[in-house]
Protein backbone atom coordinates (compact mmCIF):
# COMPACT_ATOMS: atom_id res chain seq x y z
CA UNK A 1 0.00 0.00 0.00
CA UNK A 2 1.36 3.33 -0.87
CA UNK A 3 1.41 5.90 2.22
CA UNK A 4 2.77 8.61 0.78
CA UNK A 5 0.66 11.88 0.76
CA UNK A 6 -1.32 13.14 -2.27
CA UNK A 7 -0.10 15.97 -3.25
CA UNK A 8 -3.86 17.48 -5.42
CA UNK A 9 -6.73 15.69 -5.03
CA UNK A 10 -8.70 18.06 -8.07
CA UNK A 11 -10.60 16.57 -10.61
CA UNK A 12 -10.47 17.98 -13.95
CA UNK A 13 -11.88 17.39 -17.88
CA UNK A 14 -10.68 14.27 -19.61
CA UNK A 15 -7.23 14.13 -21.00
CA UNK A 16 -7.48 12.41 -24.62
CA UNK A 17 -3.71 12.17 -24.85
CA UNK A 18 -0.28 12.73 -23.18
CA UNK A 19 3.14 13.24 -24.45
CA UNK A 20 6.59 13.97 -23.06
CA UNK A 21 8.85 16.45 -25.26
CA UNK A 22 12.41 15.68 -26.77
CA UNK A 23 14.32 16.31 -23.57
CA UNK A 24 11.36 15.16 -21.13
CA UNK A 25 11.16 18.63 -19.53
CA UNK A 26 7.21 18.95 -20.37
CA UNK A 27 4.69 16.92 -21.06
CA UNK A 28 1.39 18.24 -23.17
CA UNK A 29 -2.32 17.14 -22.65
CA UNK A 30 -5.35 17.13 -25.40
CA UNK A 31 -8.51 17.78 -24.88
CA UNK A 32 -12.11 17.74 -26.18
CA UNK A 33 -11.14 21.85 -25.50
CA UNK A 34 -8.06 22.24 -26.28
CA UNK A 35 -4.38 20.94 -24.82
CA UNK A 36 -2.28 21.95 -22.32
CA UNK A 37 1.59 22.45 -20.99
CA UNK A 38 2.87 20.88 -17.73
CA UNK A 39 6.44 20.88 -16.04
CA UNK A 40 7.33 17.23 -15.80
CA UNK A 41 9.53 17.86 -12.62
CA UNK A 42 6.69 18.95 -10.57
CA UNK A 43 3.66 18.89 -13.10
CA UNK A 44 3.02 22.38 -12.60
CA UNK A 45 0.58 24.10 -15.52
CA UNK A 46 2.80 26.13 -17.88
CA UNK A 47 0.67 27.04 -20.74
CA UNK A 48 -3.34 26.29 -21.20
CA UNK A 49 -5.02 26.89 -25.08
CA UNK A 50 -8.84 26.84 -25.69
CA UNK A 51 -9.73 25.71 -29.12
CA UNK A 52 -13.66 25.44 -28.60
CA UNK A 53 -12.67 21.32 -30.09
CA UNK A 54 -11.33 18.38 -29.82
CA UNK A 55 -7.39 18.00 -29.66
CA UNK A 56 -6.57 14.41 -30.24
CA UNK A 57 -2.78 14.93 -29.60
CA UNK A 58 -0.33 17.94 -29.40
CA UNK A 59 3.33 17.41 -29.40
CA UNK A 60 5.51 20.03 -28.56
CA UNK A 61 9.03 20.69 -30.06
CA UNK A 62 11.37 20.99 -26.59
CA UNK A 63 10.59 24.12 -24.79
CA UNK A 64 9.58 26.06 -28.06
CA UNK A 65 6.77 27.91 -29.21
CA UNK A 66 6.38 25.22 -31.54
CA UNK A 67 3.28 22.55 -30.66
CA UNK A 68 1.86 19.99 -33.72
CA UNK A 69 -1.48 19.44 -33.00
CA UNK A 70 -3.79 16.70 -34.56
CA UNK A 71 -7.72 17.23 -34.24
CA UNK A 72 -9.73 14.80 -32.42
CA UNK A 73 -12.49 13.77 -29.61
CA UNK A 74 -16.35 13.50 -29.82
CA UNK A 75 -15.52 16.85 -31.78
CA UNK A 76 -12.72 17.32 -33.64
CA UNK A 77 -11.32 21.28 -34.31
CA UNK A 78 -9.23 19.52 -37.00
CA UNK A 79 -9.89 17.07 -39.73
CA UNK A 80 -7.90 14.41 -38.69
CA UNK A 81 -5.90 13.85 -42.27
CA UNK A 82 -3.87 17.69 -40.99
CA UNK A 83 -1.03 18.25 -38.90
CA UNK A 84 -1.34 21.77 -37.37
CA UNK A 85 2.40 23.13 -36.31
CA UNK A 86 1.07 26.03 -34.02
CA UNK A 87 3.61 28.70 -33.47
CA UNK A 88 2.64 30.00 -29.72
CA UNK A 89 4.23 32.92 -29.20
CA UNK A 90 2.55 34.74 -32.21
CA UNK A 91 -0.99 32.97 -31.73
CA UNK A 92 -0.98 31.62 -35.63
CA UNK A 93 -0.41 28.32 -37.31
CA UNK A 94 2.70 28.33 -39.40
CA UNK A 95 2.15 25.22 -41.63
CA UNK A 96 -0.04 22.48 -42.29
CA UNK A 97 0.57 19.23 -43.41
CA UNK A 98 -2.58 17.09 -44.88
CA UNK A 99 -2.84 13.70 -46.15
CA UNK A 100 -4.98 11.39 -47.63
CA UNK A 101 -5.75 9.06 -44.31
CA UNK A 102 -5.96 9.72 -41.34
CA UNK A 103 -2.68 11.02 -38.77
CA UNK A 104 -1.51 8.45 -36.21
CA UNK A 105 0.97 10.53 -34.82
CA UNK A 106 3.16 13.46 -35.14
CA UNK A 107 7.10 13.20 -33.74
CA UNK A 108 9.37 16.52 -33.41
CA UNK A 109 12.56 17.53 -33.65
CA UNK A 110 14.84 20.86 -34.05
CA UNK A 111 15.28 19.53 -38.00
CA UNK A 112 12.72 17.09 -38.64
CA UNK A 113 8.81 16.62 -38.55
CA UNK A 114 7.72 13.08 -38.67
CA UNK A 115 4.13 11.98 -39.39
CA UNK A 116 2.97 8.63 -38.75
CA UNK A 117 0.14 7.21 -41.02
CA UNK A 118 -1.72 3.86 -40.61
CA UNK A 119 0.76 2.18 -43.20
CA UNK A 120 3.33 5.15 -43.70
CA UNK A 121 6.08 7.79 -41.89
CA UNK A 122 6.40 10.75 -43.78
CA UNK A 123 9.84 12.81 -43.25
CA UNK A 124 9.82 16.59 -43.59
CA UNK A 125 12.50 19.11 -42.91
CA UNK A 126 12.04 21.88 -40.89
CA UNK A 127 11.27 24.73 -43.87
CA UNK A 128 8.81 27.25 -44.62
CA UNK A 129 7.41 25.42 -46.41
CA UNK A 130 8.25 22.27 -45.11
CA UNK A 131 10.28 19.70 -47.50
CA UNK A 132 9.02 16.15 -47.74
CA UNK A 133 12.55 14.09 -47.53
CA UNK A 134 11.13 10.74 -47.35
CA UNK A 135 8.40 7.95 -47.17
CA UNK A 136 8.24 4.57 -45.72
CA UNK A 137 5.63 1.88 -46.04
CA UNK A 138 5.17 0.53 -42.60
CA UNK A 139 3.29 -3.15 -41.46
CA UNK A 140 -0.64 -1.85 -40.06
CA UNK A 141 0.49 1.04 -37.12
CA UNK A 142 -2.75 1.66 -35.36
CA UNK A 143 -0.92 3.05 -32.63
CA UNK A 144 1.21 5.02 -34.05
CA UNK A 145 4.86 3.48 -32.90
CA UNK A 146 7.92 6.05 -33.80
CA UNK A 147 10.78 7.18 -31.76
CA UNK A 148 13.09 10.08 -32.90
CA UNK A 149 16.24 10.89 -32.10
CA UNK A 150 18.20 13.69 -32.99
CA UNK A 151 19.68 12.13 -35.78
CA UNK A 152 17.58 8.47 -35.63
CA UNK A 153 14.01 7.47 -36.18
CA UNK A 154 12.57 3.76 -35.50
CA UNK A 155 9.64 2.68 -37.00
CA UNK A 156 7.79 -0.62 -37.67
CA UNK A 157 9.20 -2.25 -40.79
CA UNK A 158 6.74 -3.93 -43.41
CA UNK A 159 6.58 -7.50 -41.55
CA UNK A 160 5.41 -8.59 -38.20
CA UNK A 161 7.89 -7.70 -35.58
CA UNK A 162 10.33 -5.75 -37.54
CA UNK A 163 11.85 -2.46 -36.86
CA UNK A 164 13.44 -0.16 -39.54
CA UNK A 165 15.86 2.14 -38.85
CA UNK A 166 16.49 4.97 -40.66
CA UNK A 167 19.73 7.37 -39.83
CA UNK A 168 18.56 11.25 -41.23
CA UNK A 169 21.80 12.89 -41.51
CA UNK A 170 22.82 9.87 -44.32
CA UNK A 171 19.19 8.61 -44.70
CA UNK A 172 20.59 4.87 -44.45
CA UNK A 173 18.18 1.93 -43.39
CA UNK A 174 18.55 -0.88 -41.27
CA UNK A 175 16.28 -3.64 -40.84
CA UNK A 176 16.32 -5.28 -37.58
CA UNK A 177 13.89 -8.73 -36.45
CA UNK A 178 13.26 -7.64 -33.47
CA UNK A 179 10.27 -9.95 -32.57
CA UNK A 180 8.24 -12.53 -34.37
CA UNK A 181 4.95 -11.00 -33.18
CA UNK A 182 3.33 -7.40 -34.17
CA UNK A 183 5.35 -4.38 -32.27
CA UNK A 184 3.43 -3.17 -29.27
CA UNK A 185 6.38 -0.40 -28.14
CA UNK A 186 9.79 0.69 -29.55
CA UNK A 187 11.56 3.44 -27.89
CA UNK A 188 15.27 4.78 -28.42
CA UNK A 189 17.69 6.07 -25.87
CA UNK A 190 18.01 9.86 -25.10
CA UNK A 191 21.69 9.61 -26.86
CA UNK A 192 19.97 7.65 -30.12
CA UNK A 193 22.66 4.52 -29.24
CA UNK A 194 20.61 1.93 -28.05
CA UNK A 195 16.91 0.79 -28.93
CA UNK A 196 14.20 -1.07 -26.38
CA UNK A 197 11.37 -3.30 -28.07
CA UNK A 198 8.43 -5.10 -27.39
CA UNK A 199 5.63 -7.38 -28.98
CA UNK A 200 1.99 -7.59 -28.30
CA UNK A 201 3.16 -10.46 -25.98
CA UNK A 202 4.51 -8.10 -23.79
CA UNK A 203 6.76 -10.88 -22.15
CA UNK A 204 10.00 -10.30 -23.51
CA UNK A 205 11.47 -7.30 -24.12
CA UNK A 206 14.66 -6.62 -26.32
CA UNK A 207 17.40 -3.82 -26.81
CA UNK A 208 19.61 -3.44 -29.97
CA UNK A 209 22.96 -1.42 -30.41
CA UNK A 210 21.77 1.06 -33.04
CA UNK A 211 25.16 0.79 -34.65
CA UNK A 212 25.38 -2.28 -35.21
CA UNK A 213 21.82 -3.80 -35.33
CA UNK A 214 22.61 -6.33 -33.32
CA UNK A 215 20.99 -7.97 -29.47
CA UNK A 216 22.15 -6.44 -26.48
CA UNK A 217 20.04 -8.15 -24.27
CA UNK A 218 16.33 -9.48 -23.84
CA UNK A 219 14.68 -9.30 -20.43
CA UNK A 220 11.21 -11.05 -19.00
CA UNK A 221 8.72 -8.43 -17.82
CA UNK A 222 6.62 -11.98 -16.51
CA UNK A 223 5.28 -15.20 -18.11
CA UNK A 224 1.96 -14.34 -18.77
CA UNK A 225 1.21 -12.16 -21.92
CA UNK A 226 0.53 -8.25 -21.33
CA UNK A 227 0.18 -4.78 -22.94
CA UNK A 228 3.33 -2.80 -22.91
CA UNK A 229 2.65 0.44 -22.67
CA UNK A 230 5.93 2.78 -22.37
CA UNK A 231 9.52 1.80 -22.69
CA UNK A 232 11.88 3.87 -21.48
CA UNK A 233 15.99 4.18 -21.37
CA UNK A 234 17.53 5.96 -18.72
CA UNK A 235 20.06 8.94 -19.48
CA UNK A 236 23.00 7.12 -18.69
CA UNK A 237 21.73 4.08 -20.42
CA UNK A 238 22.05 1.73 -17.38
CA UNK A 239 18.41 1.24 -17.14
CA UNK A 240 15.06 -0.14 -18.83
CA UNK A 241 11.45 1.39 -17.54
CA UNK A 242 8.66 -0.59 -18.46
CA UNK A 243 5.05 -0.49 -17.77
CA UNK A 244 1.98 -2.72 -18.60
CA UNK A 245 -1.77 -3.18 -18.53
CA UNK A 246 -1.01 -5.04 -15.25
CA UNK A 247 -0.54 -1.86 -13.82
CA UNK A 248 3.09 -2.22 -12.78
CA UNK A 249 6.50 -0.49 -13.47
CA UNK A 250 9.26 -2.34 -13.84
CA UNK A 251 13.32 -1.59 -13.79
CA UNK A 252 16.04 -3.32 -14.88
CA UNK A 253 19.59 -3.46 -15.27
CA UNK A 254 21.00 -2.98 -18.70
CA UNK A 255 24.50 -5.11 -19.14
CA UNK A 256 27.86 -3.52 -19.89
CA UNK A 257 26.48 -0.58 -18.14
CA UNK A 258 28.14 0.65 -15.42
CA UNK A 259 26.60 -0.26 -11.79
CA UNK A 260 23.70 2.00 -11.05
CA UNK A 261 23.20 0.98 -7.32
CA UNK A 262 27.10 2.29 -6.83
CA UNK A 263 25.98 6.16 -7.78
CA UNK A 264 22.47 6.05 -6.56
CA UNK A 265 22.33 7.66 -3.29
CA UNK A 266 21.04 6.07 -0.08
CA UNK A 267 17.53 7.07 0.50
CA UNK A 268 14.90 6.42 3.35
CA UNK A 269 12.41 3.59 2.19
CA UNK A 270 8.67 4.07 2.92
CA UNK A 271 6.86 1.16 4.09
CA UNK A 272 5.79 -1.06 1.93
CA UNK A 273 7.90 -0.34 -1.21
CA UNK A 274 8.67 -3.68 -3.25
CA UNK A 275 11.77 -5.01 -2.02
CA UNK A 276 14.92 -5.40 -4.83
CA UNK A 277 13.99 -8.31 -6.92
CA UNK A 278 16.84 -10.55 -7.79
CA UNK A 279 18.04 -10.74 -11.24
CA UNK A 280 16.94 -14.32 -11.90
CA UNK A 281 13.94 -14.70 -9.45
CA UNK A 282 14.16 -18.43 -9.66
CA UNK A 283 17.31 -18.79 -7.60
CA UNK A 284 19.15 -21.95 -8.25
CA UNK A 285 16.43 -23.53 -10.94
CA UNK A 286 17.79 -20.88 -13.28
CA UNK A 287 20.48 -23.59 -13.34
CA UNK A 288 19.04 -27.00 -13.59
CA UNK A 289 19.63 -28.12 -17.22
CA UNK A 290 16.46 -28.92 -19.57
CA UNK A 291 14.28 -26.27 -17.37
CA UNK A 292 12.05 -23.87 -19.58
CA UNK A 293 14.10 -20.39 -20.66
CA UNK A 294 12.05 -18.61 -18.40
CA UNK A 295 13.94 -20.08 -15.64
CA UNK A 296 16.86 -18.56 -16.83
CA UNK A 297 15.82 -14.98 -18.09
CA UNK A 298 16.84 -11.81 -16.46
CA UNK A 299 14.05 -10.17 -14.07
CA UNK A 300 13.30 -6.43 -13.18
CA UNK A 301 15.60 -5.24 -9.65
CA UNK A 302 12.62 -3.50 -8.57
CA UNK A 303 8.98 -2.43 -9.03
CA UNK A 304 6.38 -0.43 -8.53
CA UNK A 305 2.26 -0.34 -9.05
CA UNK A 306 1.16 2.64 -10.85
CA UNK A 307 -2.39 3.96 -11.53
CA UNK A 308 -4.33 3.22 -14.49
CA UNK A 309 -7.51 5.24 -13.61
CA UNK A 310 -11.25 4.50 -12.95
CA UNK A 311 -12.21 4.20 -16.44
CA UNK A 312 -11.45 0.86 -18.31
CA UNK A 313 -8.31 1.24 -19.85
CA UNK A 314 -9.56 -1.04 -22.87
CA UNK A 315 -6.42 -2.43 -24.08
CA UNK A 316 -7.48 -6.34 -24.21
CA UNK A 317 -6.72 -8.24 -26.69
CA UNK A 318 -8.44 -7.00 -29.29
CA UNK A 319 -6.47 -4.36 -29.25
CA UNK A 320 -3.31 -6.48 -30.12
CA UNK A 321 -4.77 -7.15 -33.78
CA UNK A 322 -2.42 -5.13 -36.05
CA UNK A 323 -5.53 -4.02 -38.09
CA UNK A 324 -7.55 -2.55 -34.86
CA UNK A 325 -9.45 0.36 -35.84
CA UNK A 326 -8.71 3.50 -33.57
CA UNK A 327 -12.16 4.22 -31.75
CA UNK A 328 -11.42 7.62 -30.70
CA UNK A 329 -10.81 9.99 -33.42
CA UNK A 330 -6.98 11.91 -33.94
CA UNK A 331 -5.77 10.15 -30.35
CA UNK A 332 -2.79 7.58 -30.93
CA UNK A 333 -3.62 4.38 -30.23
CA UNK A 334 -7.52 5.05 -30.02
CA UNK A 335 -7.63 5.45 -26.05
CA UNK A 336 -6.42 7.86 -23.75
CA UNK A 337 -2.45 7.30 -22.76
CA UNK A 338 -1.54 5.39 -19.73
CA UNK A 339 1.67 4.41 -18.47
CA UNK A 340 3.82 6.88 -20.29
CA UNK A 341 7.31 6.36 -18.96
CA UNK A 342 10.01 9.72 -18.86
CA UNK A 343 13.23 9.35 -17.10
CA UNK A 344 13.74 13.42 -14.96
CA UNK A 345 17.47 11.96 -14.31
CA UNK A 346 18.95 8.24 -13.43
CA UNK A 347 17.22 8.07 -9.77
CA UNK A 348 13.93 10.06 -10.80
CA UNK A 349 11.32 9.00 -13.69
CA UNK A 350 7.62 9.79 -14.04
CA UNK A 351 4.54 7.96 -15.24
CA UNK A 352 2.10 9.83 -17.09
CA UNK A 353 -1.65 8.94 -17.76
CA UNK A 354 -4.46 10.34 -19.22
CA UNK A 355 -8.13 10.02 -19.60
CA UNK A 356 -10.55 11.09 -17.04
CA UNK A 357 -8.19 10.17 -14.16
CA UNK A 358 -5.11 11.80 -15.63
CA UNK A 359 -2.43 11.67 -12.70
CA UNK A 360 1.15 12.26 -13.11
CA UNK A 361 3.12 10.03 -10.60
CA UNK A 362 6.48 10.67 -9.85
CA UNK A 363 8.70 7.33 -8.69
CA UNK A 364 12.41 7.10 -7.09
CA UNK A 365 14.84 4.63 -7.41
CA UNK A 366 17.17 4.11 -3.91
CA UNK A 367 19.16 1.77 -2.00
CA UNK A 368 17.48 0.25 1.55
CA UNK A 369 19.59 -0.27 4.08
CA UNK A 370 19.78 -4.00 3.55
CA UNK A 371 22.19 -2.53 0.30
CA UNK A 372 18.83 -3.90 -1.98
CA UNK A 373 17.89 -1.44 -4.48
CA UNK A 374 13.88 -0.25 -4.78
CA UNK A 375 11.62 1.66 -6.54
CA UNK A 376 8.38 3.28 -5.00
CA UNK A 377 5.98 6.14 -5.78
CA UNK A 378 7.20 9.88 -4.03
CA UNK A 379 4.19 11.62 -4.41
CA UNK A 380 1.28 11.46 -7.21
CA UNK A 381 -1.04 14.70 -8.64
CA UNK A 382 -4.35 14.91 -10.84
CA UNK A 383 -2.94 17.48 -13.01
CA UNK A 384 -6.39 18.64 -14.79
CA UNK A 385 -8.27 21.17 -13.17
Amino acid sequence: MNTRPILDDSAGPVGLSASLNNDNSCFSVALETGFRIFSTKNASLKLARETGAGIGCAEMLGQTKYIALVGGGKSPKFPQNKVIIWNDAKQDVTMTLEFKQPVQRVRLSRSHIVVVLLNSVNIYKWSSPPQKIASYETINNPFGLCSLGSDTLAIPGISAGQVRLVHLKAFLVNLIPAHTAPLMAIELSRDGNILATASESGTLIRVWSVDHCTKICEVRRGLDPATVFSLAISPDNSMLALTSDKSTLHIFDLPGRRNSSSRIRDSPVPSGADPETKLNKWGILSQVPLLPKSFSDTYSFASAHFELGDEPVGWGAATRSPTYAAPIPGVPGGRPTKGLIGWLDNEHLIVLGAGHDARWEKFIIGVAQDGKRVCWREGWKKYLE
